[in-house]
């Protein structure tokens, strides 16, 4: 009987299909530390972004045949030597990109509104500097009609830069790999109408100097440094959801001092799970911890396809 370990868990339909299909699965989780000693029990793993499967890993664990990621990234994988050893790897690339996308615009709207800020000062000072808090945070600014950089133009990507189309902001993108999109963008999904626009790709100097909100798609790499945030319009607005790292957090906070930067949100940092404090304090960044994927019907998404590619593989 084919097992599997869920070591960083699974959503209760995938686990449903995995079992109706015959395989054996555990979910109790099994230490890092301890995987070397245990996981050549199994035939197949799957993980998310905590467990790290490594070459050395990989050789202690010659039964293994499939290595599934729940999620997009797979940079807690070596992907490539576990293909040489006759390993599939496989990712859920679909499953979570709206959920992710949707997540960048709250940053971005709670940014624009200064909602992040409001709401930490309202409790306290709510009832005896209201008209004082209305001043402070006033000066915010509508979406429609600024321009939408979008760097990396994936799945993510892609359902980030169809929200901007939909809320009516110009939506300009960035991608090495990619000469142009076509989308289908809903304006009204109750009703199902719906418009096509194709965004053709420019340079990341071109996107920096054109764009008001700037937000990233990328595996990983430092794309946002001192010098990209230099070319940067004044006031730019930064978002990462991607991976921690991809913008240079010294260099964003640098930015956000000088006004270069007007805010910025993330939801992933360099120091995970103990991001820096003057990240996570900053009046001018809104945060959240690692949850893109991190919805209900993301979650289901995702254990749905694991399932339907484990299944195709194995069954």
């Amino acid at each position: 009987m084919i097992k599997i370990l869920a070591n960083d868990g699974i959503d209760a339909i995938g686990e449903k299909m995995l079992r109706e299909a015959g395989f054996e699965l555990q979910l109790e989780k099994i230490a890092q530390e301890d995987l070397a000693e245990q996981l050549n029990q199994f035939d197949v793993i799957t993980v998310r972004s905590a467990t790290k499967i490594r070459k050395e890993l990989i050789d202690q664990a010659p039964n293994l045949k499939v290595i599934a990621r729940g999620g997009v990234g797979l940079d807690n994988i070596d992907v490539e030597y576990a293909k040489s050893k006759g390993i599939a790897v496989i990712n859920t690339p679909a499953a979570s990109s709206l959920s992710v996308a949707e997540l960048v615009f709250g940053h971005i709207f709670s940014i624009a509104r200064f909602l992040n800020n409001s709401h930490l000062e309202m409790p306290s000072k709510g009832n005896t500097e209201f008209k004082k808090l209305k001043k402070d945070f006033a000066g915010g600014f509508e979406l429609r009609g600024k321009t939408l950089g979008v760097i990396g133009l994936g799945r993510i990507g892609q359902e980030t830069a169809k929200i901007g189309l939909a809320l009516g902001m110009n939506v300009v993108g960035s991608d090495p790999m990619v000469d142009s999109v076509t989308l289908d963008v809903a304006l009204h999904p109750a009703f199902g109408t719906s418009a096509q626009a194709t965004i053709k790709t420019i340079s990341l100097d071109e996107l920096l100097a054109q764009s008001d909100v700037i937000s990233l798609h990328v595996p990983g790499g430092v794309i946002i440094k001192a010098e990209e945030i230099a070319k940067a319009k004044d006031g730019v607005v930064l978002v990462n959801a991607s991976r921690g790292g991809v913008i240079d957090e010294d260099a964003l906070l640098a930015g956000l001092e000088s006004g270069k930067v007007l805010g910025a949100g993330l939801d992933v940092f360099v120091g995970e799970p103990t991001p820096r404090t003057d990240l996570l304090t900053h009046p001018r960044i809104s945060t959240s911890p690692h949850i893109g994927a991190a919805t209900s019907q993301a979650q289901a998404n995702i254990g749905i396809e694991l399932a339907e590619k484990i299944i195709e593989i194995l069954g």
